[in-house]
């Protein structure tokens, strides 16, 4: 509670009386100051029990027209106060819009409970340029009677979620032909290919010399062979590539949104089929995030999230120089790493050496790992892994020899791998003013898609705005070219 000017105005009359009582020896005047002491007690004490009942019967309801909504898009927010009974006092409210709010109405102005009055209402239209989850703040209430006033936080603080804009007419496919399922479907058998091992039994013709169990066969003097346990669920690995090169495009249809809708597919499609998924993020200074694969209901919330709110860092340089092996350039940190603490394990003493290969590339989560590829990410988060994995990419047509070297390394340890590619053609502005050559240049993107899926168990698609596609293949339909 504070006094208001036109009360220490009032209030300064108290010194003045005072010491004319004293210099002109009259105490009647000295009467007077203390009274007007009182006074302002009395009316203190007053204010205090008004704003205090106020603050129980006051109703505040504030009301967003729609709590979920587009990036860019408006919405009214509504503000009401209602009081059970009139009070002799001023009553003001502050919506408490969130900070990425933005509106050119004047909420705060219009929405006053004069004296007397019991209820207001006022609507302001709200623009929401920045995606994420915004919260309000508690209303603000001032209350004055013109010789104190005071403000208290009223109400709950809710949420609105603003999604940014996806992309539309998204395709995902080969040569302009639409994929079906991009993700794919896998059943789950019951003895076959697989590395659980399963039952032990007597050598049959046909049978392979890779399913020879050479200790079995050496205890019991005659041929055995071990079957596996089929697969019942695969586990995959989500590599999202948010480098700076992804940020080309128009807002709203940028390589990254449309990347971020089929890793986004993805992540669904997993959940779907209860397989174990996994998440690596790499950006200019490498690796930005990453969970190891999992099954969990929140695991699968987590990564969903993670994609969902993923940007590019434009910021950064698309490239880094170094050199020497990673365990030189990326110390390893003893101690809570997620937050930065502990000290590194970048030495070549025998405390380092015997500790290094437990620590390495075990971190989760958003711990930054640099590297300065691609292809070094994957090498640390995914191939030096025990279980065969279902490696999806999604990454543009850049870095193609980056890429190239990513899914050997890949398929090095026998994984399965799809590789989800932005070709660069279908989002430079202005890039498709020349159709000939764009469509040269996506020639030489198919070449190269080509290339990748005639890798053994390598699939590659492309990934873009559907109706530029197009336009780019006319070219092609009118040369007679066989897409």
């Amino acid at each position: 509670m504070r006094p208001t000017r036109r009360l220490w105005a009032i209030l300064s009359l108290v010194p003045v009386l005072a010491l004319s009582a004293v210099v002109l020896s009259r105490p009647s005047v000295l009467f007077g100051a203390a009274m007007v002491g009182t006074w302002a007690l009395v009316r203190q004490a007053r204010f205090l029990a008004t704003a205090r009942r106020t603050a129980r019967e006051l109703a505040v309801h504030r009301e967003p027209e729609r709590w979920t909504l587009r990036t860019g898009e408006s919405t009214s927010i509504t503000i009401a106060g209602t009081l059970e009974r009139p009070v002799p006092l001023a009553i003001s409210f502050s919506p408490g819009l969130p900070t990425a709010a933005t509106t050119d109405d004047e909420i705060e102005p219009d929405l006053t409970l004069e004296p007397g009055e019991t209820q207001v209402t006022a609507t302001a239209t709200v623009d929401w340029p920045v995606a994420g989850r915004h919260q309000f703040r508690p209303v603000t209430v001032r209350v004055t009677d013109g010789w104190f006033r005071t403000s208290f936080p009223t109400g709950s603080s809710p949420a609105v979620t603003v999604q940014p804009r996806t992309p539309q007419n998204v395709h995902v496919g080969a040569g302009g032909d639409q994929a079906v399922s991009p993700y794919g479907e896998h059943t789950s058998g019951q003895i076959g290919s697989g590395i659980e091992p399963a039952e032990l039994r007597e050598y049959l013709p046909g049978d392979t010399m890779d399913q020879i169990d050479w200790k079995a066969t050496a205890r019991q003097g005659t041929t055995y062979v071990r079957d596996t346990q089929s697969e019942t669920d695969r586990q995959t690995m989500l590599v999202v590539d948010a480098r700076s090169t992804l940020a080309a495009g128009t807002p709203g249809e940028t390589k990254l949104d449309y990347a971020r809708e089929v890793a986004l597919t993805t992540v669904d499609a997993a959940r779907e089929l209860a397989d174990p998924l996994g998440l690596v993020i790499v950006d200019d200074d490498g690796i930005r995030s990453q969970f190891d694969p999992t099954a969990s209901t929140a695991g699968y919330a987590t990564i969903r999230r993670r994609v969902f709110d993923l940007e590019t860092d434009d910021s950064s340089p698309t490239s880094r120089s170094g050199s020497g092996s990673l365990a030189h350039r990326t110390p390893v940190l003893l101690g809570d790493a997620s937050r930065g603490q502990g000290f590194p394990l970048a030495g070549d003493d025998p405390f380092s050496a015997t500790l290094r290969p437990y620590l390495e590339f075990q971190t989760s989560g958003d711990t930054r790992v640099q590297t300065n590829s691609l292809a070094q990410a994957v090498g640390t988060t995914i191939t030096n892994r025990d279980r065969r994995v279902f490696a999806v990419v999604v990454t543009d047509d850049e870095h193609r020899t980056d890429l190239l070297e990513t899914v050997r390394h890949l398929r090095s340890r026998n994984n399965d791998v799809l590789v989800l590619l932005t070709p660069t053609v279908l989002y430079e502005r202005g890039g498709l003013g020349d159709l000939e050559r764009a469509y040269e240049r996506y020639v030489e993107f198919e070449d190269f898609r080509r290339t990748l899926s005639r890798i053994d168990r390598v699939h590659a698609l492309e990934v873009g705005p559907g109706d530029r596609l197009d336009s780019v293949l006319s070219v092609g339909r009118e040369r007679g070219v066989r897409q």
